[in-house]
């Protein structure tokens, strides 16, 4: 199964998805604003992928910098701690994963043996460092799997499924987490019939969702987005699954634009609308969604980005954001790795973390 993100050979390696389906390239990431400009550019993207890359863009920005003690280290991993999280705003998995490598870094100065040498003192702690950024990753991979697992005991063989945007293996370091259940149920027979919205602006569903699918086997079928009433009206789809970015304390949950529009939908229609949250998407001390900062993004992506020509009138106003958040009476169920919860939400969410 593909990973997106990963460290080897001493290297931090994506694969870089602005060329997906075309060309199936992976790029080296040699500093902090290589990171930066990956997250920020969309190379890397989906809010678990995103953490796991900005855990390892740490260790980058630290690896070969001198340092002369420990607060030389802690200093430099604090600055770029404070530059990543600035790439993208919305992604909670961001700043969660940047705050766990700062903390641990402070756990790490404790660990340290102070009668070594400075030398043997750096190379440990930098050792460290790269073994959190290690732990991030595989926990991502055991989340997702466990939200398959669970996920999985919710659909029913030969269904059909409709999902929004991407939140599959490409965007997290293995297996996806909306995705996640597809992926396994592809590997068991479960026969489902997957309709992906293409997600305009930047496509995810057609470049993304529609390759890793294809690659899996599974049988999916490329749909404009305005097309989702349609086939759910036509009983072709039987359940929703998307993923989230950042989950408010309410249930309320932030995921590609457009995606409020599907649980609307799929309410009217009487169709179940799973919403796929690992608990590091979700941010207790945001009450609402109306709470969450949406990011907007470059209108160039509506009028010129997949055209040879642009295909709007020159000057013309735009608006670009790049989520919307679904209101939590839309949700029929949020899936967790630790397991599924049900409304109401502002209740039980906090229940996974006591």
């Amino acid at each position: 199964m593909v990973s997106p993100v990963f460290y080897q050979f001493d290297r931090l390696i994506i694969l870089d998805q602005t060329l997906l389906p075309g060309e199936e390239k992976y790029i080296y990431l040699e500093t902090k604003e290589d990171v930066w400009q990956a997250i920020k550019k969309l190379q890397v993207r989906g809010a678990p992928a995103i953490g796991v890359a900005a855990a390892y863009g740490v260790y980058v920005a630290i690896k070969d910098t001198p340092a002369y003690s420990f607060f030389d280290i802690a200093r430099e991993l604090h600055n770029t701690c404070m530059y990543l999280a600035t790439s993208r705003p919305t992604a909670v998995n961001l700043v969660w994963a940047l705050n766990r490598m700062e903390k641990r870094v402070f756990e790490i100065g404790e660990e340290v043996d102070k009668t070594l040498p400075w030398e043997q003192q750096e190379k440990f702690i930098k050792d460290q460092l790269l073994e959190e950024a290690h732990k991030i990753r595989q926990e991502d991979i055991d989340a997702c799997k466990a939200m398959g697992e669970h996920g999985l005991s919710l659909l029913e063989k030969g269904m059909g499924i409709l999902t929004h945007c991407n939140a599959g293996t490409l965007a997290t370091a293995m297996y996806g987490t909306c995705l996640a259940p597809i992926h396994l149920g592809q590997e068991r027979g479960y026969d489902f019939k997957v309709y992906a919205d293409e997600t305009r602006p930047l496509l995810q569903g057609a470049r993304l969702t529609s390759w890793e699918l294809a690659k899996s086997g599974v049988d999916v079928t490329l749909i404009c987005d305005n097309m989702a009433s349609t086939v759910m009206k036509q009983g072709k789809i039987q359940a929703v699954v998307v993923g989230c970015d950042r989950m408010a304390a309410n249930g309320d949950g932030a995921n590609k634009i457009g995606t409020g529009g599907v649980a609307i939908l799929a309410k009217e229609y009487g169709i179940p609308f799973y919403m796929y949250v690992p608990t590091s998407t979700i941010d207790l001390d945001t009450a609402t969604g109306d709470d969450i900062v949406i990011e907007e993004r470059d209108g160039r992506e509506i009028s010129e980005m997949w055209y040879d020509k642009p295909m709007a009138p020159d000057g013309v106003k735009t608006y670009n954001p790049a989520f919307d958040v679904t209101d939590h009476k839309y949700i029929t169920a949020v899936i967790t790795e630790k397991g599924i919860v049900y409304p109401p939400y502002s209740e039980n969410l906090k229940k996974l973390f006591e």
